[in-house]
Formats: structure tokens, C-alpha cells, sequence
């Protein structure tokens, strides 16, 4: 459950960042393809690790 809520709080910033002109929408694409890519590699289980041991921290 804690990675649907982060895809959730991430789209929420990208979105901001694009209605606000913080980052291109061609940036902003190239971020989505590096992570779409980035979790099909060996280092999506040690990414996935420590953003649940941070939320898990941060819930405490």
C-alpha cells in the first residue's frame, strides 16, 4: 500500500511542478520513462526498502 501512495504523492508534485512552470513537460516525461525503466532494473528492491523504512519512519 505504501508504494500506490506514493505514486499518488509524487504525481501530485510533478503536476504542481508542471501548472506551475517549475519543470517542463518534456522533463517531466523523461522523469517518468528514467523511473518506469529504473524499476524494471536490480535497483528497485533496495529503492523500494528504503522508501518503506522512511515512511515507516515518518509514521512512528
Amino acid at each position: 500500500m505504501v508504494t500506490l501512495s506514493l505514486v499518488l504523492l509524487f504525481g501530485f508534485i510533478v503536476a504542481l511542478l508542471l501548472k506551475y512552470r517549475a519543470v517542463s513537460a518534456g522533463a517531466a516525461v523523461a522523469s517518468l520513462l528514467f523511473g518506469f525503466y529504473l524499476a524494471n532494473t536490480p535497483a528497485a528492491a533496495p529503492i523500494n526498502q528504503v522508501m518503506t523504512a522512511l515512511v515507516t519512519a515518518i509514521g512512528s
